[in-house]
C-alpha cells in the first residue's frame, strides 16, 4: 500500500457542491480497479464505447455523471450483475480526446448515490438514483477525538516507515475534523482491495467508516514495522545476487496472482509430475520432494540450484524399483547359450541351475560369479549371451587401472562435478534395476592416495550387504541384490583375498584344435565373411586348411589371432572381387602364404628335439595358457657352483635347490663319490630366455633333468612331467592341468606324469585328449625317476 499525495492536494482544491440539484436519473459509467470516494479529483481514461456514450451524454446535460465500480476487473462489457450498487456522483470537469480515439476525462466526486433502478443499458447506461446525503458530526466526543488521532499518528508512521513523509500531506490530514471526510481521505489513499475500499464507501456512519480504515490501518503498520524490520537486518548482508532473488521471487509471486505462468514454475510442475509417476522407496521419494521445494526457494542462477537440479535428475532417472522380467524358459536358454558358444558346458549348466532356482523361487539373489581363463576364450562374449537367453539387459565395466575408490561409491556432493560411482551409472544407463552387470579384468584393480576400488567392491559384491548398497553421491541405500554380477579376470592369484572369497569361481581353459576348428568354422568364418561384404560361396576353405591356420599362424589359448589371420583372409578376397574377380577362391596349404605370408609359429611336435642326457621337457602355465618348457642341464668340472640362467623367478631358482638336494641325497643310487658336487659345477637353463619364469611346478622336472645330466641316461621320448619337489622327494600337486595337458597335445606329447594329488582333476581335460594320453600319477620323485627312465610303474593311470 502507498499514499498519493497529489490526489489529497487535489481534495484541499475541491469546489463545494453542497447547494447542487442533483437529477434522479444520470448516465452511469463502469470503472475498474478503483473506488472513487467523496471530494476526489481523479483523471479516468474512457475507452469503451458504452462508457464513450455516457461522458458524452453527460456533457451534453448538466454535466454529472454515476460512476459505479466493477467486480470483477476482468470483464469488459459489465452488466447491472457485475456492478456495485452504491457509487459516486462526478461531475466531469475536462476532456481530452486521443490519437487512439480514448478520452481522457478529469472528474469531481459530487455526492454518494446508490442505483435504485437501469433505466436501460443502450446505447450507454442510464440509472435512477438516490442520493446518499454525507453525515456530519457536528461535535466529536472523545471515543471519536481519540479514533481520530490514532488514525492520523498511524498514518504519519506508515508513511515514515515508506520514506515518502510529507509535511503538506500531514497539515491536510491534521486540519479536518470531520471523521467521515478523514476516513474517505485516508481510505482513497491506501491501496486497498475492491471489496474493502467499496465496504469503506458504502458505510454510512462516519465513526464507523473511520473505525474500518483505523483497522485497516492497524494491519498494514504491522506488516510495514516487520517489513522495515527484515529490509534493515538484511540490508548490509544484501550482495547483488540476493537483491536479483529478492526482486525475482517478488515477480514469481506477482506472476502467480496474476495467473501467469513462469519457466521456473513449470520446470517444478515438471519434477513433481515425474516424481509422482517414478516408482521408488518411501525414503528416496521423501527426500526428492524436499530437495525439489529446497530448489523452488533458490535463485536459478546460483551454483547451488544447478547442484541440486543435477542430484534431482539423478534421483529421478535411477531405476529404483524398474526392472525386466526373466525369461525362465530352460529349454529356450540352453538353445541360445549354445547357439552363441561351443563347448564352456560348465559355465552354461551353472546358468541354467540359475534359472531353474528363479523359476521354483522368485526371490533367489543373483549369483556373483567369475571367469577365469586366458584372454580371447570368451568370456565377455559369454556374459552378452546370459544377458540374451535370462532376457536381461547387459552392461559391462572395465576395471582395469581403476584406482579411484570413487568410480565404484561414487563422489561426495560437496566436491564440484561430483557425480555417483560407476555401479549407479550403468544402472541408469541400461534403465533397470536387474540387468547382467559385468566387471573386466578385475584382477588388474589398482590402488594409490585416492583409496583402493578392490575394497569398495567388498560391498557390491557380497549378497549379504548389497541389498542396501550406498554410493556416496545419492547418500541413500540402493537394492543390488536383483543384479547379477559376473567378473572376469586372466588369473587368481592377483585377486585380493577376500574379494576372490566372495566370488563363485569357474575357470575356462583353453581350447583343443578340434574345438577351435568347428569354432571357426561355425561362429567366426561366417562373422568375418558378413564384415569384409563377401559371400560364402566365393572361398573354399576346408577344415585342414583352417587346422594349418591354428597351428602354424597362432600360438594361443583363445581365438582373438584366430580371428584376425580368418579377417585378412577375407579381405584379401574382398580386394579381388571388388576388382572384379568372381571366384570361387581355394584357400589351402599351398596358396595360403599368399594371404597370410609365411607361417609365425612352428608347432613343437614339428621341432627337432635333441635326445641327450639332462634335457628333460616340462609343464608351464601362462595368463595366455599352458606351455612346454625345455630344461637343460650340464655338469663341468669347478668348485661346486650352481648357475641359473633363463630369467628364472625366486620361488623357479627355490625349485632348483630343493632338487638339487634331492639328487645328492641319492649319490649311491647315481653311482657318484660324495665330493663329486664339490668338484663340479652345475648349470640349468631354461631356454626362451628373454621371457620371464617362475613358479613351482617345474620342481620334478628340474631334478629329473638333474639326475639325468649325473647317470647320462636320456628320458623317454614325448614324455613330459608337472610337479612341486620337496627335500624329501615327495611330489606335491600343481594348478593349471587343463591348460598344461593342451600345451602338451600341441607338442605332439602322449604321456605325462603328475602329481598324485591331481587325479582328480583328470575330469576337467576333454574326453578326447584323455583318449590319446596317458597320464601318470606319482607321489615321489623315485617313481618319477623309473617312469622317465625305465619306463615302468606298477600301476598306470590312462584317462
Amino acid at each position: 500500500m502507498e499514499f498519493n499525495d497529489s490526489l489529497a492536494m487535489g481534495m484541499d482544491d475541491f469546489t463545494d457542491h453542497e447547494d447542487m440539484v442533483i437529477p434522479n436519473e444520470l448516465p452511469m459509467m463502469a470503472v475498474r480497479d478503483v473506488v472513487v470516494f467523496n471530494y476526489m479529483i481523479i483523471p479516468l481514461f474512457v475507452g469503451r464505447p458504452n462508457s464513450v456514450e455516457a461522458v458524452n451524454a453527460a456533457l451534453a446535460g448538466d454535466k454529472l455523471l454515476m460512476l459505479l465500480t466493477q467486480k470483477d476487473a476482468t470483464a469488459d462489457d459489465p452488466g447491472p450483475e457485475d456492478l456495485y450498487n452504491v457509487g459516486m456522483v462526478c461531475m466531469v470537469m475536462r476532456t481530452l480526446k486521443l490519437p487512439d480515439g480514448r478520452l481522457k476525462v478529469l472528474v469531481q466526486a459530487v455526492s454518494k448515490a446508490k442505483v435504485k433502478k437501469y433505466i436501460h443499458t443502450e446505447p450507454y447506461s442510464k440509472v435512477r438514483i438516490k442520493v446518499l446525503p454525507e453525515v456530519e458530526s457536528e461535535n466529536n466526543d472523545v471515543a471519536t477525538e481519540a479514533l481520530m488521532r490514532t488514525v492520523r499518528e498511524q498514518t504519519e508512521k506508515i508513511m515514515s516507515l515508506r520514506g515518502i513523509l510529507s509535511a503538506d500531506l500531514m497539515m491536510i490530514i491534521n486540519n479536518i475534523e470531520d471523521p467521515g471526510r478523514l476516513a474517505d481521505l485516508v481510505g482513497s489513499n491506501l491501496r486497498l482491495k475492491i471489496p474493502e475500499s467499496q465496504a469503506i464507501l458504502e458505510e454510512q456512519d462516519p465513526n464507523k467508516r473511520l473505525q474500518l480504515v483505523n483497522d485497516l490501518l492497524t494491519k498494514e503498520l504491522e506488516v510495514s514495522t516487520v517489513q522495515a524490520k527484515i529490509q534493515s537486518d538484511a540490508k548490509e548482508e544484501m550482495s547483488k545476487s540476493q537483491r536479483e532473488y529478492y526482486l525475482r521471487e517478488q515477480l514469481h509471486a506477482l506472476q502467480k496472482e496474476l495467473g501467469d505462468s513462469d519457466e521456473r514454475g513449470q520446470e517444478i510442475d515438471d519434477l513433481l509430475r515425474k516424481l509422482k509417476k517414478t516408482k521408488m522407496p518411501k525414503k528416496v521419494r521423501k527426500e526428492a520432494k524436499k530437495q525439489i521445494e529446497r530448489m523452488d526457494m533458490m535463485h536459478p542462477d546460483s551454483s547451488e540450484a544447478t547442484i541440486i537440479r543435477t542430484y534431482i535428475d539423478w534421483i529421478l532417472d535411477v531405476p529404483w524399483k524398474k526392472g525386466t522380467k526373466d525369461r525362465l524358459d530352460l529349454k529356450a536358454a540352453k538353445v541360445v547359450l549354445d547357439d552363441d558358444h561351443f563347448g564352456l558346458d560348465k559355465i552354461k549348466e551353472r546358468i541354467l541351475e540359475y534359472l531353474a532356482v528363479r523359476k521354483l523361487n522368485a526371490d533367489t539373489k543373483g549369483p556373483i560369479l567369475c571367469f577365469v581363463g586366458p584372454p580371447g576364450v570368451g568370456k565377455t562374449s559369454l556374459g552378452k549371451s546370459i544377458a540374451r537367453a535370462m532376457g536381461r539387459k547387459f552392461y559391462r565395466l572395465s576395471l582395469g587401472g581403476m584406482r579411484d575408490e570413487a568410480e565404484i561409491r561414487g563422489h561426495r556432493r560437496t566436491y564440484i562435478g561430483a557425480m555417483p560411482g560407476r555401479i549407479l551409472q550403468g544402472l541408469k544407463m541400461v534403465e533397470s534395476n536387474n540387468p547382467i552387470f559385468m566387471m573386466d579384468e578385475v584382477d588388474k584393480i589398482g590402488s594409490d592416495y585416492r583409496g583402493d576400488p578392490s575394497s569398495a567392491l567388498l560391498e557390491v559384491l557380497d549378497p549379504e550387504q548389497n541389498f542396501e548398497f550406498s554410493d556416496h553421491y545419492m547418500n541413500m541405500p540402493f537394492d543390488l541384490s536383483k543384479v547379477m554380477f559376473i567378473t572376469t579376470a586372466n588369473r587368481m592369484d592377483t585377486i585380493p583375498g577376500p574379494l576372490l572369497d566372495r566370488m563363485e569361481i569357474i575357470e575356462l581353459s583353453g581350447y583343443t584344435l578340434e574345438e577351435k576348428v568347428v569354432i571357426a568354422r561355425k561362429y567366426l568364418l561366417p562373422r568375418q565373411i558378413k564384415e569384409n561384404g563377401i559371400k560364402a560361396r566365393h572361398m573354399r576353405l576346408k577344415d585342414d586348411t583352417l587346422q594349418y591356420i591354428i597351428s602354424h599362424y597362432t600360438h594361443e589359448a583363445g581365438l582373438r589371432n584366430l580371428e584376425r589371420e580368418i579377417g585378412k583372409v577375407c579381405r584379401k578376397l574382398a580386394r579381388k572381387i571388388a576388382e572384379g574377380g568372381k571366384g570361387p577362391y581355394a584357400i589351402n596349404r599351398n596358396t595360403l602364404t599368399r594371404y597370410l605370408g609365411p607361417p609365425k609359429t612352428i608347432p613343437e611336435s614339428e621341432l627337432e628335439t635333441l635326445h641327450q642326457p639332462g634335457l628333460v621337457t616340462g609343464l608351464a602355465w601362462t595368463e595366455v595358457g599352458g606351455e612346454i618348457l625345455q630344461i637343460e642341464v650340464n655338469f663341468m668340472p669347478g668348485k661346486g657352483k650352481m648357475l641359473l640362467t633363463g630369467q628364472l623367478g625366486d620361488v623357479m631358482k627355490e625349485s632348483v635347490q630343493a632338487a638339487l638336494t634331492y639328487c645328492r641325497s641319492r649319490c649311491g643310487d647315481l653311482g657318484i663319490k660324495d665330493d663329486y658336487f664339490d668338484k663340479h659345477d652345475i648349470h640349468v637353463h631354461v631356454p626362451a630366455g628373454a621371457i620371464p619364469k617362475d613358479g613351482p611346478s617345474a620342481g620334478i622336472t628340474m631334478a629329473t633333468a638333474i639326475y639325468s645330466a649325473i647317470s647320462g641316461k636320456k628320458v623317454q621320448k614325448r614324455l613330459a612331467m608337472t610337479g612341486e619337489v620337496t627335500l624329501r622327494g615327495r611330489v606335491l600337486p600343481i594348478g593349471g592341468l587343463k591348460e598344461k595337458a593342451l600345451a602338451a597335445v600341441r607338442a605332439g606329447i602322449n604321456k605325462v606324469i603328475i602329481p598324485a594329488q591331481n587325479e582328480k582333476d583328470l575330469v576337467e581335460i576333454p574326453a578326447e585328449i584323455r583318449k590319446t594320453m596317458t597320464f601318470y600319477p606319482v607321489t615321489d620323485m623315485d617313481e618319477v625317476v623309473r617312469l622317465a627312465f625305465d619306463g615302468s610303474k606298477a600301476t598306470k593311470k590312462k584317462k
